[in-house]
């Protein structure tokens, strides 16, 4: 998988323009929130800036183009959903080695030790763990559970 498959295949979960008042990340469109982003014009933003965003500071800084293909949407995913260095702790938790937030040789070593079955629901188990002591898990809990499912049912 690439980054422009990655990027397709989130867009179906992110969506057009929402202003949640639940929604700790405020005024949102296609995933892309004012608090992270306060200077972007949420409301005018295009697709192709989102995809901008999404490939600078997501797939790049989460390293998605390093790891085994069968995690790479996973990790992009959760990246955008929780940061990149979470989904690298998650990614390092599933492989067995110490989360540091970092992905280096050893934990791409580990990774490509792994059967990818084995790193895949690994991960999605780690990432359900750590959404679910989220306080907006009660708000928001169902989507992003129906979210990871609906990724593992692509795996």
């Amino acid at each position: 998988m690439n980054f422009d498959q990655a990027f397709e295949r989130l867009i179906g979960h992110e969506g057009g323009y929402v202003n949640d008042p639940r929604d700790p990340g405020g005024e949102t469109k296609f995933g892309i929130s004012k608090r992270s982003y306060p200077a972007e014009d949420i409301k005018g933003l295009t697709l192709e800036r989102a995809k901008e965003i999404y490939r600078r500071d997501f797939w790049g800084v989460a390293g998605c183009d390093a790891v085994p293909d069968a995690m790479k949407f996973d990790l992009f995913d959760m990246a955008v959903n929780s940061g990149p260095v979470t989904a690298i702790k998650t990614l390092q938790r599933s492989a067995g080695v110490t989360p540091d937030g970092l992905l280096g040789p050893i934990t791409l070593q580990a990774l490509n030790s792994t059967p990818a079955p084995r790193l895949v629901a690994r991960f999605n188990g780690h990432r359900l763990d750590f959404m679910t002591d989220l306080k907006t898990w009660p708000v928001f809990g169902k989507g992003w559970a129906k979210r990871v499912a609906g990724n593992l049912k692509e795996a």
